[in-house]
C-alpha cells in the first residue's frame, strides 16, 4: 500500500551502498548497527538477518581489529543487506575492510586525523567504487575545532569538520560520499544538518547519537529525525538506541511509514485512548494485538476500539477494526460491519481477517459474511450501551452546567 508524502525532498546526489540507492530521490533507507563482536561470524550474521527481517536496508558492523576485518570477509558474502564497516582510529582497518568486500565505510573525522591516511583510504575506496560516510560526532570533534569555537560543540564546528574531511576526498577526486553530523543534543543536531544541507548536495544520514534507552531515546530520535525529514532533509536514517538494534529498525520504519516516506510494510495498529465508556481493557487488547501481528508483513491499518458506540465511526478509515460491546467484539471492514465474535476471540479474529484481506481484498472478505446481520447486532449493542450508560458517559454536560452556574 503506497502512501504519498506531502513533504518535498531536498535534491541530492545519489550513491550506491551495495544494491541500495541513497539520495537522488531514492526511498529513505533505514540503517542499524550490530552489537556483536564482528569476529563472531555466526552471531553477527544472526543479528544481521534479524535486522533485515525487521526492515533494515543497510547494516553497520564495527571493524576495530584484524579479527573483525577477517570476520567481515566471511560475513559480507552471506549477508542479506549491504554491510558498512565502522572505522575509528586505525586507518589500516579501513583498508582491511575494503579488502573484505564491504559496501561502504564510515569514517569519523575526529579520530583519523592525518590527511595522508584519509586520502589513502579514499583512493582505495575509489578503486573499488565503495562509498564513504563522513560521520561527524559531536562527542569526538578534532581538538582544534573545539578551541576555534570556544571549547564547545557548535553547529558551525560540526559542519566545518565534515567539510574539512570532504576537502581531503576532493584532492583525490573521491565523491562517493554521504555525510552525518550527529549530536546527542536534538537542537544541536537539527541546526547542524540544516547548515550542512545549505553547503553541500551530498546525501545526508540522519541520527541523534547516544539517544539512550526507550522510550526517551525514541522520543529524542524522532524529534530530531522527523523535524529534518519534514523539511525535506535526509536520505537515510538510524535510531541510535540503548536497546536491541531490532528496536532501532522498527522505530525507523514506523517513522518513515507514518510520514508517508516509505510504503507500509507491517500492520499500522491504531487504538482509542479509552474512556469511561470502554467495555474492555483497550491497552491490554491493543498490546496483545501488536504481539500477535508481530513482524507479519501485512500492510493494513487495523483499529482496536473500546466501545461500539463511537469506535466504528472514529476508525471508519481503517482497513479493518474491532470494537467491544456487550461482551462481544464487533468487526468492521472499511467502516462496514462485518461480523460479531466472542470478546475473548477479538485478537485472533483480527489476525485472521487481516491475513485474508491482505491476500484476497476487502470485498472478498465481506462476501463471506452477512453484513446486514452484523450491522443489526452492532446497533442493538450500541443502543443497549446508550441506555445503560447514557449519552454523556464522561459527565461532560454536568461539568459544563456546573461551570456555567458558578
Amino acid at each position: 500500500m503506497k502512501v504519498e508524502s506531502i513533504f518535498p525532498r531536498r535534491q541530492t546526489r545519489q550513491i550506491m551502498v551495495g544494491q541500495v540507492p541513497v539520495g537522488g530521490g531514492a526511498p529513505i533507507s533505514v540503517q542499524s548497527m550490530t552489537t556483536t563482536k564482528t569476529a563472531d561470524v555466526e552471531g553477527t550474521l544472526a543479528q544481521i538477518y534479524a535486522l533485515a527481517g525487521a526492515g533494515a536496508d543497510i547494516v553497520r558492523c564495527t571493524c576495530n581489529e584484524m579479527e573483525a576485518a577477517e570476520g567481515l570477509a566471511q560475513i559480507v558474502p552471506r549477508s542479506p543487506v549491504p554491510i558498512v564497516a565502522d572505522i575509528h582510529h586505525q586507518y589500516k582497518m579501513a583498508l582491511a575492510a575494503l579488502e573484505a568486500g564491504v559496501a561502504c565505510l564510515r569514517l569519523n573525522p575526529g579520530n583519523i586525523r592525518r590527511p595522508e591516511h584519509i586520502k589513502q583510504v579514499a583512493k582505495a575506496a575509489l578503486e573499488r567504487s565503495v562509498p564513504i560516510r563522513i560521520g561527524v560526532n559531536g562527542g569526538s570533534l578534532h581538538p582544534d575545532l573545539y578551541k576555534k569555537y570556544g571549547d564547545k560543540v557548535t553547529p558551525e564546528a560540526m559542519v566545518e569538520s565534515a567539510l574539512m574531511e570532504l576537502a581531503y576526498f576532493e584532492e583525490v577526486d573521491f565523491d562517493l560520499v554521504k555525510i552525518s553530523v550527529k549530536a546527542s543534543s536534538v537542537p544541536l543536531m537539527i541546526e547542524s544538518y540544516r547548515q550542512l544541507s545549505e553547503q553541500t548536495d551530498f546525501p545526508l544520514h540522519l541520527g541523534v547519537t547516544e539517544a539512550g534507552p526507550p522510550p526517551a531515546g525514541i522520543v529524542k530520535s524522532t524529534a530530531g529525525i522527523a523535524s529534518l525529514l519534514i523539511e525535506g532533509i535526509g536520505d537515510t536514517i538510524r535510531y541510535s538506541l540503548t536497546a536491541d538494534p531490532v528496536e532501532e529498525v522498527r522505530a525507523g520504519r514506523q517513522l518513515l511509514e507514518a510520514l508517508g516516506l516509505r510504503e507500509r510494510k507491517n500492520v499500522d495498529l491504531i487504538a482509542c485512548p479509552s474512556c469511561g465508556r470502554a467495555e474492555i481493557d483497550v491497552f491490554e487488547v491493543a498490546n496483545r494485538a501488536m504481539e500477535a501481528f508481530g513482524d507479519r508483513e501485512i500492510p493494513l491499518q487495523v483499529a482496536v476500539m473500546g466501545c461500539v458506540v463511537n469506535g466504528p465511526g472514529e476508525a471508519r478509515d481503517a482497513d479493518l477494526g474491532i470494537a467491544a460491546g456487550n461482551k462481544r467484539g464487533h468487526l468492521f471492514v472499511k467502516g462496514q460491519n462485518a461480523a460479531v465474535v466472542p470478546e475473548d476471540e477479538m485478537v485472533e479474529t483480527l489476525v485472521e481477517w487481516a491475513e485474508f484481506i491482505h491476500e484476497h481484498g476487502a470485498d472478498k472478505a465481506l462476501e463471506r459474511v452477512d453484513t446486514e446481520r452484523a450491522k443489526r447486532e452492532a446497533e442493538r449493542d450500541r443502543s443497549a450501551l446508550l441506555v445503560s450508560q447514557g449519552s454523556d458517559v464522561n459527565a461532560a454536560e454536568v461539568k459544563i452546567a456546573s461551570m456555567r452556574s458558578s
